[in-house]
């Protein structure tokens, strides 16, 4: 009885690898189909415009609930309807040429993902804009659907407090903080 016992103890771990791994999941973001659009007040008005997805492959697991990989945007796409404004975005404030990619890599979360439907978790990861790494946390909508998934988070990047230039100018003044919609789609697996 004692070997029979120990056999299922030793065996336990291996029965239920699969079933751990079964978990692991990885969604991979259509750069084509997802974008984040920015907006920025001023006194005389607001500035919206895009940022265009380059990359995004995020693992995760329900169960567990770990989450690792990455999302990343060309610095450079950046676009508000005004080449002139876009060329002094891109060589003042994001300084394209030395930092050619924002970047967020998750490492945590809280909340339930669901199979299917909606789900409302909080992602915690780092947010590297200008060369630094900042952690935040963002809010995120999650709809699964079969192998389709839409992600859409909404959260505050304090440009100028993490060391950004200030583009304001002269009487034409704007916010020192830029909004962000991320909206994410693509497959998972």
């Amino acid at each position: 009885m004692k070997t029979l016992a120990k056999t299922l103890f030793l065996a336990l771990p291996l029965t239920l690898a699969p079933l751990a791994q079964a978990q692991q999941r990885t969604f991979t973001v259509n750069p084509a189909a997802s974008q984040i659009d920015f907006s920025l007040g001023g006194n005389a008005h607001s500035v919206h415009g895009i940022f265009h997805v380059q990359s995004g492959s995020v693992e995760f697991n329900p169960t567990a609930k770990t989450i690792s990989g990455s999302v990343l945007v060309e610095a450079a796409s950046g676009d508000s309807g005004e080449k002139s404004r876009d060329k002094k975005m891109d060589s003042t404030v994001l300084e394209t040429d030395k930092f050619a990619e924002i970047s967020f890599a998750p490492k945590s979360y809280t909340g339930s993902l669901s199979d299917t439907g909606d789900s409302t978790i909080q992602v915690s990861g780092v947010f590297t804009l200008h060369g630094t790494a900042h952690d935040i946390t963002v809010p995120m909508q999650i709809h699964m659907e079969g192998g389709n998934v839409t992600a859409k988070g909404q959260f505050t990047v304090p440009y100028v407090k993490w060391g950004l230039k200030d583009p304001s100018i002269f009487i034409l003044k704007v916010a020192k903080e830029v909004g962000i919609d991320l909206t994410l789609v693509g497959k998972v697996s």
